[in-house]
């Protein structure tokens, strides 16, 4: 049942139920919090200096960093499906992950060598900026060739996305063909999709990009809604068709790239957050853009609490947490499409 006669309740219980969420993970893992003692860490008034340690140096950034992956990946997905005005678009899947990634693992292996110039001269931003170069380069390149006269050909869209990962995989295996021992452990950590390493200083880099998208894209949700009546027609109702395009692109790269430098590559955010939020509030994007970005945000701090607990104290990454809702929800969608088209 859609509730799209009251989008801003619905989105206001979203927030209410994401912040509830996320005071609820600071009290989950191998060591038990209770809420008064999150709260009391999170206020300065907690004695207990491990209690503390824990909260806010442990837990706090992984869930803030878990927050704006969640989020800026579902906005990405959602503004993209926009893009392509196809419901099948997801920042992993047609490959925009995978090249942020690509470029990502170029510099933790060749940072020391082949590309220590850019390392020297970014510092700190030089993964999360080569990752949105690799990012903005991809979707660009998707939109090229799946689209055509305004029109996206959904199954070009997919194999090309096919070709990008299988390149990018390739590319990044012989990266880790080439890694040394302490580079290939980050590299499998972080391949996998996982937010159990964040930090304080992980959260300062990826804050800014991921935010700006997040706030910018709205701008864009009424080109995108005529923009599912075709490219002809939007630029007839006054918008500037070239402007959209290249902004939902440089946000989406920017977003997809901050992400993926601090939690590798989680699949199926992007998919499933966006279609939740249309059933819930039909495909305004004035209201798909906020709600997605509230239940990504709520898909990545669930998955990284069954993550950390499942198989406490081992930790399973939340890559093959939404791997295992992401690809029976995206079997569903093809299943549903066919039946639609008759095909």
């Amino acid at each position: 049942m859609r509730l799209t006669h009251s989008p801003i309740r619905a989105l206001i219980i979203l927030f209410l139920l994401t912040s509830i969420l996320s005071i609820y993970s600071l009290t989950v893992g191998a060591i038990p919090i209770d809420t008064l003692q999150v709260v009391s860490s999170l206020f300065g008034t907690q004695e207990e200096f491990q209690t503390r340690l824990v909260v806010t140096e442990i837990r706090l950034p992984r869930l803030l960093i878990g927050l704006l992956v969640g989020a800026g990946l579902a906005v990405s997905g959602a503004a993209l499906q926009g893009l392509f005005r196809n419901p099948l678009a997801d920042p992993a899947l047609v490959g925009v992950s995978s090249g942020a990634a690509l470029a990502a693992v170029s510099v933790i292996v060749l940072g020391s060598s082949i590309l220590s110039e850019w390392v020297i001269f970014w510092g700190f931003f030089a993964l999360p900026f080569a990752a949105f170069l690799g990012g903005l380069l991809v979707t660009w390149l998707i939109y090229h060739v799946a689209t055509k006269d305004g029109r996206t050909d959904v199954g070009l869209m997919l194999l090309t996305g096919i070709a990008i990962n299988a390149i990018a995989g390739a590319a990044i295996g012989i990266l880790t063909y080439i890694a040394s021992d302490e580079e290939l452990r980050t590299l499998t950590f972080w391949s996998m999709g996982s937010i159990a390493s964040a930090s304080w200083q992980d959260l300062s880099i990826a804050a800014l990009p991921i935010l700006i998208a997040v706030f910018a894209m709205p701008y864009f949700s009424r080109p995108l809604n005529a923009f599912l009546m075709g490219e002809a027609v939007t630029s007839h109702m006054g918008f500037n068709v070239k402007k959209m395009k290249w902004g939902v692109i440089t946000l989406t790269a920017l977003s997809v790239g901050a992400a993926v430098s601090v939690s590798g590559i989680i699949s199926f955010i992007g998919l499933v957050a966006p279609h939740i939020v249309r059933l819930i509030l039909g495909p305004d994007h004035r209201w798909v853009l906020p709600g997605s970005a509230l239940v990504g945000a709520i898909l990545v701090v669930s998955s990284d609490m069954f993550a950390r607990t499942i198989l406490a104290p081992a930790e399973l990454s939340i890559g093959i947490v939404m791997s295992a809702i992401g690809g029976p929800f995206f079997l569903w969608l093809l299943i549903q499409r066919r039946s639609r088209t008759g095909f």
